[in-house]
């Protein structure tokens, strides 16, 4: 019988297949538009006591302290009563930016305030304007010492993507959903799933703990 579940699941590799793609682009799209977010957000919420930083501390609040699953719902069946129509991929892209973009906006906020203030100060005396300051002394500290971290959340990003499956997105989840369907064996349908998770996540978890080790010796090398 497994032997015949066994090919009944190599004959659904196409799914599969179709799903690590489709897992790889909401991941992709939402990770470059996560950090972009994230790392602007993290410039200005690191002001504290200003005007954009108390707002954006609302967006950071809110995003992790409501499950994401429940951001998803908002986006996809919320958003279209008051006219915002997002397709099934539009929506779980739109939900995984944001939600990931507000853990980027800690994660670099916490960098740049990491930086020796000395360093600001000592831009200033020599006339530097703030955005001088900012991208050329600051910002490359803080990220140096994000990498890490950053890389680390690109990891949840990859797995937390596996929620979208619920609005009809055919990831690797879904797809697993849909095969188990025709195959009543949920270890080896969900073990597929796993394994193929795993082999997107691996290399980054990789890189995430050769940069703590080699940030912590004093090197950023690849």
């Amino acid at each position: 019988m497994w032997g015949f579940y066994f090919d009944q699941l190599m004959a659904s590799l196409p799914l599969f297949y179709k799903g690590l793609g489709m897992t790889v682009a909401v991941s992709a799209l939402s990770l470059v538009g996560g950090t972009i977010i994230g790392v602007m957000a993290g410039i200005f919420r690191a002001n504290s006591g200003s005007f954009m930083s108390r707002l954006l501390s609302i967006y950071v609040d809110f995003m992790r302290g409501t499950p994401f699953l429940v951001q998803v719902f908002i986006i996809f069946f919320i958003l279209p009563e008051v006219g915002l129509h997002l397709e099934a991929f539009e929506a779980a892209v739109f939900s995984l930016t944001l939600y990931s973009g507000a853990y980027i906006c800690e994660i670099v906020s916490a960098a740049i305030q990491a930086v020796p203030p000395g360093q600001a100060e000592a831009c200033r005396s020599l006339g530097h304007t703030w955005r001088q300051t900012m991208w050329l002394v600051i910002l490359p500290q803080a990220l140096r010492m994000a990498l890490p971290s950053l890389v680390g959340q690109y990891v949840l990003l990859i797995k937390d993507s596996s929620i979208v499956s619920v609005i009809g997105v055919t990831d690797i989840t879904r797809a697993g959903w849909l095969t188990v369907q025709r195959i009543p064996e949920g270890v080896m349908v969900f073990g597929l799933v796993g394994l193929m998770y795993f082999l997107v996540c691996f290399p980054l978890i990789q890189i995430s703990n050769r940069l703590e080790k080699r940030y912590s010796t004093g090197e950023l090398k690849l």
